[in-house]
């Protein structure tokens, strides 16, 4: 699967909104990491907090919660509502509904 982004895209996002399954999110792994990546469910985290599930939309070069597990609500920073540059491109969607 080919990534939704490339590098040097420009994303208007919405700070602290809460994200929905699908939605992209910039998310801070906790190793400091913050990466764009596809909400795909709740989960809890190991403390027992609720979290999100982050994966790559390219699995092959991603890393992602299969790696570094379940990303706390506290750290993900913002959901990407629109590419802003370059133009929309033709068959990509950032919400996968």
């Amino acid at each position: 699967m080919l990534p939704t982004l490339q590098e040097g895209d420009l994303l208007l996002v919405r700070n602290g909104a809460a994200p929905r399954p699908a939605d992209l999110v910039v998310a801070r792994f906790a190793d400091g990491t913050v990466a764009v990546k596809r909400a795909v469910e709740r989960r809890r985290t190991r403390t027992g907090d609720e979290g999100w599930w982050l994966l790559s939309d390219n699995p092959e070069e991603g890393v992602d919660s299969r790696h570094r597990g379940v990303v706390a609500d506290d750290r993900v920073l913002a959901v990407v509502r629109l590419r802003v540059w370059p133009m929309p491109r033709l068959g990509r969607r950032l919400r996968a509904r």
